[in-house]
């Protein structure tokens, strides 16, 4: 499938008929339909309906001639996500296999964490670790990956900077750990379009300048190749592989270059039969031009970690130019450009490799995922030993027996020795590299012999080696050294920690440290009790801050939504304020007999609204004062004599609002200030003023204004905040 095209179901179905069984077929097809139902109305930011991505993935996938599972996954490996549809929906409908791919590349959605970057760390270990019990998770990720950055162009010039970013630092790297050549290729390629535009279309441009005369000159080169091997009768098909954009804007960037000055623009790639042609083809290479020194490498001898194989030489070609040649079998030339993939590749019905376990244990480093999961409980510290241990550059190094161990660039001696063995890392006291002795932070370089130097007496690693050591294999070593040897200095030191990072967040470390929350970290990370988890910050394993954070999620939470209610409050009394002023200046609701044009006021001290028995009481030079009957204020006989019939106009019982004190009384837990005002809320009534308290007993007392019609909406408000858990008594109060 040529990048640009839209693949379609019908393309993809007739593809995995060419090497898959009809029932097959079969599955594919139905996880394709469950897919459509689960995406109904659902959209791209292109407008698209959005069951084009997950085609588009499986269309990758099968291109790659996954299994039926991979491709199901490729389908479904949103609908988590982005649906109502879980995993045990999928597993139900499926198998326990899909749910298991789906569930390794479907993000972290309902924790909060401190940043986008810590959320974005958390999710790529989960990727990885998921990846690490099967790597299938890995290919479906690249594919949607791959999608992705083909509608890059939908997006904003920030999403556009950042989702390249990622590809870069992530998973074009992985794609080259994989040996997945060509989407590794399509994704730097795309990733720079984005990143540095002005530096893509120059380059793709100055290419198109000089196409025609690379492309005469690799004819010549392949003519002559061509007639020499017919004289020895080998076989052999040639073609001129041009270097990705990408890769020469790296090398303009690192040594500095124009472009006129790189001159390994192409190369010829030469693919025979068998190994021995492959070494033949080199001599007659090597016999026709003169080969430039140091530049002759052969991974068919030392195949790369992602199991590639060639013969790599540079030549001066028949012009004087350096010319690069690669030389492999046909087979060779299936995992260099599918990698991984190959293996699961269909052939006839059945795997090229039938040995699933015995192919992955080759592939050591994405093994030592599971390890550093367990060692390394920062998910961007995880990242982050990912990024040196697995995507930087490598060397080569051999053991006295003449093994081969890979390191990151920059390793040293001390690398190697954790690299065979956690125990000659901690006994380590020397080492010498190609028989001389060396320090311990001597730089190793390709093709150095490493013997490390150890002793039954040593008092185990030094502090400074966390400083030495490049990969974090080593460092995570050493530091369970120390945690062993200094468990008690670091469960106190831990501790305190993590108390100062609580009250770094406005919170008493009491409220935070409970046995549910306690519980809940030890599971997340794995410890067996709480010594362990202080044990744990103490000698660097986690940071105080992620615990906190994480201890702290659910009190977080709770305030946020209380200061959003209180904003809301806020917001609501200002209007009130506002609307009671405006009905200050209209009738009071209240018709005196007999008398008009009187000045008439709602008594404060009892807050009579529609519904209640009222009386006028006439007073000094304010008009009549409107109170309740068992308004305590007139009860004197003084009081009496000024007494008013009163009574309340029926017209503007629905209009008007009128102030009510209420007084709630309760058991004094978290939340319940919260709930009641919540009740009151639902009743559709604004709140003028709330105030609270609570007494030694755990005695609650929560005083509200409320602003009502009349008794029967009262009424229908004390009601529903009585059926509020832990509400005793709810009172209409006198001021």
């Amino acid at each position: 499938m040529a990048k640009d095209d839209i693949v379609t179901i019908e393309d993809i179905m007739e593809n995995v008929k060419a090497y898959l069984s009809d029932d097959d077929a079969a599955f594919i097809r139905r996880a394709y339909e469950f897919a459509v139902k689960a995406h109904t109305d659902q959209y791209r930011k292109s407008g698209e309906p959005y069951i084009i991505h997950p085609v588009q993935v499986a269309g990758i996938l099968v291109d790659l001639e996954m299994d039926p599972e991979t491709i199901a996954g490729g389908f479904l490996h949103d609908v988590v996500e982005d649906t109502a549809i879980t995993l045990e929906d999928i597993e139900e409908t499926f198998n326990h296999e899909v749910a298991m791919l789906v569930d390794g590349v479907t993000k972290l959605g309902k924790i909060k964490y401190k940043s986008k970057e810590a959320l974005q760390a958390e999710n790529h270990r989960k990727m990885f670790v998921a990846m690490a019990r099967d790597i299938r998770v890995i290919l479906i990720k690249l594919a949607d990956r791959l999608h992705n950055m083909r509608t890059l162009k939908h997006l904003s010039p920030e999403k556009q900077r950042r989702i390249s970013n990622e590809t870069l630092e992530i998973f074009a790297p992985l794609a080259h750990r994989l040996g997945m050549s060509t989407i590794k290729w399509e994704l730097e390629d795309t990733a720079l379009r984005y990143l540095n535009p002005q530096q893509y279309y120059r380059i793709v441009q100055l290419m198109k300048q000089k196409r025609e005369q690379r492309e005469s000159y690799i004819a010549e080169v392949m003519d002559e190749v061509s007639e020499q091997l017919k004289e020895v009768n080998i076989e052999a098909e040639m073609s001129g592989r041009p270097k990705h954009l990408y890769s020469i804007y790296r090398k303009m960037v690192k040594q500095n270059k124009q472009f006129n000055e790189i001159y390994d623009l192409l190369a010829v790639r030469i693919l025979v039969d068998s190994i021995k042609d492959c070494y033949a083809v080199l001599g007659i290479i090597h016999t026709c031009w003169k080969p430039m020194p140091g530049r002759f490498k052969d991974y068919i001898a030392m195949p790369k970690p992602n199991l590639y194989q060639s013969l790599h030489t540079t030549v001066i070609g028949p012009k004087g130019d350096p010319l690069e040649v690669q030389i492999r079998t046909k087979e060779m030339h299936e995992i260099a450009e599918y990698g991984i993939a190959a293996h699961w590749a269909y052939k006839e019905g059945k795997q090229i490799n039938n040995d699933k376990k015995s192919f992955e244990e080759k592939l050591t480093w994405f093994r030592e995922i599971l390890e550093w999961q367990n060692d390394t409980h920062d998910a961007e510290e995880f990242m982050e030993s990912l990024k040196v241990d697995l995507f930087s550059d490598m060397v080569y190094v051999f053991t006295p027996k003449g093994d081969v161990i890979e390191l990151p660039s920059g390793s040293v001696p001390l690398d190697f020795a954790y690299r065979i063995h956690t125990e000659i890392g901690n006994k380590t006291i020397g080492a010498k590299v190609n028989g001389k002795m060396e320090s311990l932070d001597y730089e190793l370089k390709n093709g150095d012999i490493i013997e490390v130097m150890t002793s039954k007496h040593s008092y185990g690693p030094s502090q400074d080696w966390l400083n030495i050591t490049q990969t974090s294999q080593a460092k995570n070593k050493i530091r369970q050294f120390f945690k062993k040897q200094r468990r008690e200095e670091n469960i106190i030191k831990g501790k305190e920690a993590v108390y100062k990072e609580i009250r770094a967040l406005n919170i008493n470390p009491k409220d935070a440290l409970t046995t549910e929350n306690i519980q809940r970290i030890n599971e997340k990370f794995n410890f067996t009790s709480e010594e362990d988890l202080y044990a744990a910050v103490g000698y660097q394993g986690i940071t105080a801050a992620l615990i906190a954070t994480r201890l702290t999620d659910k009190i977080r939470e709770t305030r946020q939504k209380e200061q959003a209610l209180e904003q809301t409050l806020e917001e609501v009394k200002t209007k009130n304020e506002t609307v009671e002023r405006k009905s200050d200046k209209r009738d009071s609701g209240v018709h005196v007999e007999g008398i008009n044009n009187l000045l008439v006021r709602l008594s404060k001290c009892c807050n009579p609204v529609p519904g209640d028995e009222i009386i006028g009481y006439i007073t000094k030079g304010r008009g009549v004062s409107v109170h309740r009957t068992d308004c305590p204020n007139v009860q004197t006989e003084e009081a009496k004599q000024r007494f008013l019939h009163v009574e309340w106009e029926n017209e503007q019982m629905s209009q008007k609002q009128y102030h009510v004190d209420l007084e709630i009384s309760g058991y004094d837990r978290r939340g319940l200030l919260n709930e009641v005002l919540q009740a009151v809320n639902e009743t559709k009534t604004n709140i003028t003023h709330v105030n609270g308290r609570s007494d030694r007993n755990k005695i609650a007392i929560i005083q509200i204004t409320i602003l009502i019609h009349n008794t029967n909406h009262l009424q229908k408000i004390v009601k529903r905040v009585k059926q509020i858990k832990d509400v005793y008594t709810v009172t209409r109060t006198l001021q």
